[in-house]
């Protein structure tokens, strides 16, 4: 099933998410279209906010951006529970969007490592390092987890030169080639 992705200026965009217990009912569907949905918008990771479920969970792949040849080394998989531990290294800036937020794209700068302890899809805990890329498409999405977008990264100049087309999404006027969910307009 493919879900409508939430867009900014929904409440549960900001709130930061709460702990999934291991009974939670059909996870392993939720998790599958979770992905349907992130490659049908076209994304490389979408986190359970972003569908209107609070719930500390996200899905990644990283392969669209390794280099041709090099695919092996991109990231697929659900992250449950997870806890960035330590983010380090030399902070490098990337061109960074969002599915909740179509038509934004800006410079946001992030460490290039970070170390993460999650359960995968069937509650065996990890503990792994990641960097470059894949480290940063599992920032964007922890971030969403914790209530934080990629705008808030920005500067206070950015910010304000971004106000009005934040506004404009919240209402819905947007255009997306995929299904979205507006608090303030309902459905489309």
């Amino acid at each position: 099933m493919i879900y409508p992705i939430v867009a900014y200026g929904d409440p549960v965009l900001r709130t930061k998410a709460t702990d999934i217990a291991q009974d939670y009912p059909e996870l392993d569907k939720l998790i599958e279209d979770m992905f349907e949905t992130m490659y049908h918008a076209h994304g490389v990771g979408l986190a359970a906010p972003q569908i209107g479920k609070s719930i500390r969970l996200f899905v990644i792949d990283s392969k669209p951006f390794m280099d041709e040849g090099e695919e092996d080394k991109g990231v697929k998989k659900a992250f449950i529970n997870p806890v960035i531990l330590e983010e380090s290294g030399d902070e490098w800036a990337f061109d960074e969007g969002c599915l909740s937020i179509p038509g934004v794209r800006e410079e946001v700068w992030r460490q290039e490592r970070i170390r993460i302890r999650y359960y995968d899809q069937n509650w065996v805990q990890h503990e792994e390092e990641y960097d470059d890329v894949t480290a940063r498409v599992i920032q964007h999405e922890y971030d969403h987890i914790e209530g934080i977008l990629f705008t808030d990264h920005l500067s206070a100049l950015k910010k304000r030169l971004l106000k009005g087309k934040l506004t404009k999404i919240s209402k819905g006027d947007v255009d997306a080639d995929y299904r979205m969910k507006f608090a303030a307009a309902g459905r489309r």
